[in-house]
C-alpha cells in the first residue's frame, strides 16, 4: 500500500519537495494543504516586481490545477488547518480530517508585528504573500511617497524597486546601517551609499516610536522627535518562523520548529522543511537551504535518508543599485578584511580560530567572483 504524505504549505519549499519525491517516487499519494488558492509563485521575486511592473497575475508560474495535473497530486486550496493530532497521525482543517503516514510542515514563516504606537500601525503593509502584493499595488495607485521600517535585506530590496518605480522612498532603522546585521560597516556603507544616489533616503540610529493617521496620510515619529508624513508604510523588520501548528502537535520548538539532520521533528513521523526549519540553531530563511533540504527530504521519506549539511550558500540582494551577494561566516568571531576599487567591494571574514577566510561579501564587479569564493569556504553545518 502506497503511503500517503501530506505537506501542509504550497509555497517554494512544499512545491520543490513534491518535485523532488515525484522524481524518486511515482505512486505515493501525495496532499498539499494549503491556505491560499494554490498556485505557485516565486515569493523572493516579490520584492523586485514592481518596477518590472507585474501584476499579481503575472507572478503566478504555475496555477493550482496543472500543479495537481503534472504531479499527480491533490491540492486542497483555501484551507486552514485547525490542528495536528499526532497520537492519531491526522491533521484537522477546515475541510475535513486527513490521515497521515508522513507529515511535512513547510508552513514558513511570517513578518514581525510592528511594535509602535500610534492608530496608524495597523494600515502598515508587510509583504510576505502574492496576496500581500496584490495589496500593495492597489493601495500604492495615486501614491507617491512611502516609509519603509527596517533596513535588512528586505527593506533594502524593496526600497531600490519601489524607487525605480519612481516613489519617494525614505527607509527607517534603529540601527547605523542598512543591513548592519549581514554586511561589515565597509559594504554596508556602500549599500547606502549607491542606493542614496538614486534617491532612496536613510532615517537610521533613531527608534521609531509610533506610526499616526492624518487624513489619508501617516506621519512616523522617532524617538529624537521627528516627525514626518508618508503616504503608505511597508513594514519589512523581519520574520518569524510560524510554530503555532508545530505546537498543537506537542513538537519541539526554539527559534523555529527544532529539527535533526533528516529534517525530522521531535515526532518521527513529522517532519519540517523550509523558513520555519531550526536546525543545528540555524535558522537560514532563504532559497539555497530550501532547495537543498528538499532534495535531502525526499530521500528520507523515500527511505533513502540522507542528512542535510549546508555549505556556503551566498544570497544575492536584489539591489541593482549596489550589486551585492553575501556569504554569512559560521561564526562572528573574527575579523573582516576589505578591498575597495573603482570595480566595487570584496571582503572576506578571517575567522579567528582558524585564520582563514569563513565568510565573504562582494559588490559591483567583483560578484562575478562568488561562486569561486563560495567553494572556498567552510561549510555552515556539518
Amino acid at each position: 500500500m502506497n503511503p500517503r504524505t501530506l505537506i501542509i504549505g504550497s509555497g517554494l519549499a512544499g512545491i520543490t519537495l513534491v518535485r523532488e519525491l515525484r522524481k524518486l517516487d511515482k505512486e505515493r499519494e501525495i496532499i498539499v494543504i494549503t491556505a491560499d488558492d494554490g498556485g505557485f509563485y516565486s515569493k523572493p521575486n516579490l520584492s523586485n516586481a514592481f518596477a518590472a511592473n507585474k501584476r499579481p497575475e503575472d507572478m503566478v508560474l504555475t496555477p493550482a490545477d496543472k500543479l495537481e495535473r503534472d504531479l499527480g497530486i491533490l491540492i486542497m486550496a483555501n484551507a486552514a488547518v485547525a490542528r495536528i493530532d499526532a497520537g492519531r497521525r491526522e491533521v484537522v482543517c477546515t475541510q475535513g480530517t486527513l490521515a497521515y503516514d508522513q507529515l511535512v510542515l513547510a508552513v514558513g514563516a511570517a513578518q514581525i508585528p510592528l511594535p509602535l504606537a500610534g492608530d496608524g500601525v495597523p494600515d502598515a503593509i508587510s509583504i510576505n504573500s502574492l496576496a500581500d502584493y496584490a495589496r500593495l499595488r492597489s493601495r500604492l495607485a495615486g501614491k507617491r511617497s512611502v516609509a519603509i521600517v527596517g533596513a535588512g535585506l528586505i527593506g533594502c530590496e524593496f526600497a531600490n524597486d519601489l524607487r525605480l518605480g519612481d516613489f519617494a522612498v525614505d527607509v527607517y532603522d534603529q540601527i547605523e546601517q542598512p543591513m548592519g546585521r549581514l554586511l561589515p560597516p565597509v559594504a554596508a556603507q556602500q549599500l547606502r551609499d549607491k542606493l542614496a544616489a538614486i534617491g532612496v533616503g536613510f532615517h537610521l540610529g533613531a527608534r521609531l516610536e509610533a506610526i499616526r493617521r492624518d487624513g489619508e496620510r501617516y506621519v512616523l515619529i522617532d524617538s529624537h522627535g521627528n516627525a514626518r508624513p508618508y503616504d503608505l508604510v511597508l513594514s519589512a523588520i523581519g520574520l518569524r518562523p510560524n510554530l503555532a501548528l508545530a505546537k498543537t502537535a506537542g513538537l519541539a520548538t526554539a527559534l523555529g520548529i527544532v529539527t535533526d539532520a533528516f529534517l525530522r521533528t521531535s515526532d518521527p513521523n513529522i517532519y519540517a522543511l523550509g523558513d520555519c526549519v531550526e536546525l543545528g540553531g540555524l535558522f537560514l530563511p532563504y532559497v539555497m537551504p530550501i532547495m537543498l533540504g528538499a532534495k535531502k527530504l525526499a530521500g528520507t521519506l523515500t527511505g533513502k535518508p540522507e542528512p542535510v549539511s549546508y555549505p556556503a550558500m551566498p544570497i544575492v540582494l536584489k539591489t541593482p543599485a549596489c550589486p551585492t551577494v553575501v556569504s554569512p561566516p559560521p561564526s562572528p568571531v573574527g575579523h573582516w578584511d576589505a578591498t575597495v576599487s573603482e570595480d566595487g567591494l570584496r571582503a572576506l571574514f578571517v575567522d579567528q580560530a582558524s585564520g582563514q577566510p569563513s565568510g565573504f561579501v562582494v559588490q559591483g564587479g567583483f560578484t562575478r567572483e562568488r561562486m569561486a569564493l563560495a567553494a572556498a569556504m567552510p561549510n555552515l553545518s556539518a
